[in-house]
C-alpha cells in the first residue's frame, strides 16, 4: 500500500527534474502505468470474503497527538485504486504534448502535478486515519488549481481555478470541524484522554444520538460540496469549461464526495444518518432532476456531460438513502462507472478539442464522417453513463432503483424519470455534434484516434462491455463489506 502511494509522488520529482520534455512525457506514462499494475496486484492479493480492512500499513505519524500513518482496504475502497490508475493513465496521454504550449515552466511540471494529485486521491481512497484522509482530501487542490490555472481552456480558466479551490477550501472547514467533534465526542464519551483519530477505532464505538447529528451534517456539507450536491455545485460550470479536458476527466470521473459519504459520514453517524434519510434523498433527487434539465440546456459537450454526470451521482447518493446492501453494491458499481464512462468521455472530448480547438455543438456537426473511431468511443461512454442495458451503467442503475422505489417510492420514481431527462441530453447533442454534414473545416479534416489513444480507449471500452454483460465478480467482491457496512448501520 505505501509503495502504490509513493510511487507517484518518486514519479513527479522525476518528471519535474527532467529538462527534456520527451523524458517527462515517459517517465509520467511509466509511473501510472506502474501505478496501475500495482494496484491490480492489491486486488489479487485482497481476500474479498473477508469484509474487514487489509493489507494494512501503519507507522506513528504525529505521536503527541496519537496521529498515525494508517492506510488500507476493504471492499468498498479496494476497486478504487485500479479505476483511479486508469484514468491517470488516460490523463497522462491526453496531455502527450502539452509541454510544448507552456515554454516558460518547466517542461515536466504538467506531468508532476498529475501524479501528485493521483498520489493523494489514492491516499483519500487508502487512509484509515480521519487526519490523514483530510490531509490527503485537501492536498488534491493545489494540483488541480494550477492544472487548471496554467493549462486551462480560454481566459476564464483562472477564475474556475480560484472559484473550485475557495469552494473546496471552505467545504474543508465543516469537514475538518466535523473530524474534530467526532475524535473529541469519542474521548468524552470512552471517557479516555487519549484521543483517537484511526477509523477502525471509530467506526467500533459510535457516538451519542445526540452528538451525531452535529457530526453527520458538518460531514454531509463538507463532501457534498465535492459530490458535487445543490446548490453546493456552482464550481462546476466554469471548471467544465475551462479546465484541461482531460483534468475534467479526474475530477468528474472520480466522486470523492460520494465515497467520503460512505466511508465516514453515514458509519460514524449512523442514527442520525438514518434518520435523516429523507435529507439524503431529497438531496439525490433534486441533483438528478436538477443535472438533467441543465445538460438538456447546455451548448457544450464538456457542460453537457458534466452536468449528466451531476444527476448520475445523484442516483448514488439516493442509493445511500435506502441503507440497503444491494443499493450499496448498486452505488460502488455506479461510482466505478463513473471513472470508465464518464471520465472516458472527457478523454475523447480532450482529444476531439485538440483536433478541433473546440467541444461547442454549434461548431460541430460531421465528426463521424471524418473521426469514426473517436465517435463510436464517445457514443459507448455515453451509452455507458445513461445505463444502457449490456454496459456497465445498467447493473448498478438498477439496484439503486429497485431500492429506492421499495423504501422511497416518490424519490424513485423521480429518479426514473430523471434517467429519461439525462438520456435525452445525451442523444440529442451526440447526434447534432458527430452526425450530418461537417459545419467547419477543422472537423472535416480531423484525424481520427492515434494509435496510443486507440489503445488508451480500449481498455475502459472492454469493461463497459464485460462489467455490463456479467457484473457478478465486482458485486461479489464488495457483497460482504456492503453487508457488513448495513449490518453495522442496523444494529446501531
Amino acid at each position: 500500500m505505501s509503495t502504490l502511494l509513493a510511487l507517484p509522488v518518486l514519479g513527479a520529482l522525476a518528471a519535474t527534474l527532467l529538462r527534456r520534455a520527451p523524458w517527462a512525457q515517459w517517465i509520467a506514462l511509466s509511473t501510472a502505468v506502474l501505478t496501475l499494475l500495482l494496484s491490480l496486484l492489491i486486488v489479487v492479493a485482497f481476500d474479498g470474503a473477508d469484509p474487514d480492512f487489509q493489507l494494512i500499513d501503519s507507522a506513528s505519524w504525529i505521536a503527541g497527538l496519537n496521529i498515525r500513518y494508517l492506510v488500507g482496504v476493504d471492499g468498498i475502497s479496494l476497486l478504487f485504486l485500479p479505476a483511479t490508475a486508469l484514468l491517470f493513465c488516460g490523463a497522462v496521454v491526453a496531455g502527450w504534448r502539452v509541454c510544448a504550449t507552456a515554454s516558460p515552466l518547466p517542461p515536466g511540471l504538467y506531468f508532476a502535478l498529475l501524479l501528485l494529485l493521483e498520489a493523494a486521491t489514492l491516499g483519500v481512497f487508502c487512509a484509515l486515519d480521519t487526519i490523514l484522509f483530510f490531509f490527503c482530501w485537501e492536498f488534491t487542490l493545489l494540483p488541480l488549481y494550477f492544472l487548471v490555472s496554467l493549462w486551462g481552456i480560454g481566459a476564464g480558466r483562472q477564475t474556475a481555478a480560484v472559484r473550485y479551490f475557495l469552494v473546496m477550501l471552505a467545504s474543508g472547514v465543516p469537514l475538518l470541524f466535523g473530524l474534530l467533534a467526532l475524535v473529541f465526542g469519542h474521548a468524552g464519551h470512552a471517557g479516555d484522554a487519549a484521543l483517537v483519530f484511526d477509523l477502525p477505532t471509530l467506526l467500533a464505538a459510535p457516538l451519542p444520538e445526540g452528538m451525531q447529528y452535529a457530526v453527520f451534517l458538518l460531514l454531509l456539507v463538507g463532501f457534498a460540496a465535492k459530490v458535487p450536491l445543490v446548490p453546493l455545485h456552482t464550481w462546476l460550470p466554469s471548471l467544465a469549461m475551462g479546465a484541461p479536458a482531460a483534468v475534467t476527466a479526474l475530477i468528474v470521473g472520480l466522486k470523492l464526495g460520494a465515497y467520503g459519504l460512505i466511508r465516514l459520514a453515514i458509519p460514524l453517524a449512523p442514527i442520525a444518518a438514518s434518520n435523516l434519510h429523507w435529507l439524503i434523498a431529497g438531496l439525490g433527487t433534486l441533483a438528478i432532476l436538477y443535472g438533467a434539465v441543465a445538460a438538456l440546456a447546455h451548448s457544450n459537450l464538456r457542460g453537457m456531460l458534466a452536468y449528466t454526470s451531476l444527476s448520475h451521482v445523484g442516483l448514488v447518493v439516493l442509493a445511500l438513502a435506502t441503507f440497503s446492501a444491494s443499493a450499496l453494491q448498486g452505488a460502488l458499481l455506479q461510482l466505478l462507472n463513473f471513472s470508465v464512462a464518464a471520465g472516458g468521455g472527457f478523454l475523447v472530448l480532450a482529444f476531439l478539442q485538440r483536433r478541433t480547438g473546440s467541444t461547442d455543438i454549434a461548431q460541430l456537426g460531421g465528426v463521424m464522417r471524418s473521426m469514426p473511431l473517436l465517435s463510436g468511443f464517445f457514443l459507448l461512454f455515453g451509452l455507458a453513463g445513461i445505463g444502457l442495458p449490456g454496459t456497465s451503467g445498467f447493473p448498478g442503475e438498477l439496484l439503486i432503483i429497485v431500492a429506492a422505489l421499495h423504501s422511497h417510492t416518490g424519490a424513485g420514481l423521480a429518479a426514473l424519470f430523471g434517467t429519461v431527462l439525462a438520456a435525452a441530453a445525451f442523444l440529442a447533442p451526440f447526434r447534432r455534434a458527430f452526425l450530418g454534414p461537417p459545419r467547419n473545416a477543422d472537423v472535416a479534416a480531423g484525424q481520427d484516434l492515434l494509435p496510443r489513444e486507440l489503445a488508451l480507449l480500449l481498455a475502459p471500452a472492454a469493461l463497459i462491455l464485460v462489467v455490463g454483460v456479467y457484473p457478478m465478480p465486482i458485486l461479489e467482491l464488495v457483497r460482504p463489506t456492503a453487508e457488513a457496512w448495513v449490518a453495522a448501520l442496523a444494529g446501531l
